[in-house]
């Protein structure tokens, strides 16, 4: 890290934290369903510009219930493609295709050192 003067070192922040994904959305679904519980107790004390409340509360426990159900696939499926994604990559570095023609009439600059590709 280069210092200019004025400028003092800062240490690196730290590696983010996991979290228990299921456990994150559960609680903020119990959070929507007891909102909605107190709001749908005290409806009728509401003004009647204040009622859409109900079915924001609602809509959050509805999306949470969604999460419930979609996070753990996500993961799983994320999962899977990690674990993929790293046997291709063993497997690529025991054995070492040749690169492919995709058709392109491109050239590299890598291939031409000192000319650019562009027109």
């Amino acid at each position: 890290m280069k210092l200019t003067r004025g400028q003092e070192v800062r240490p690196s922040p730290p590696p983010p934290l996991e979290a228990n994904d299921k456990l994150v959305t559960a609680v903020g679904t119990a959070g929507w369903a007891v909102a909605l519980v107190v709001l749908l107790i005290v409806r009728g004390s509401l003004p009647a510009g204040d009622r859409w409340w109900i079915w924001t509360c609602a809509c959050g426990l509805a999306m949470g219930l969604f999460a419930l159900w979609y996070v753990p696939r996500l993961k799983r499926t994320r999962a899977r493609a990690a674990a993929s994604r790293a046997a291709e990559s063993e497997q690529g570095d025991r054995v070492q295709s040749a690169p492919r023609d995709n058709g392109s009439n491109t050239v590299s600059s890598t291939e031409t050192p000192g000319r650019s590709t562009r027109s």
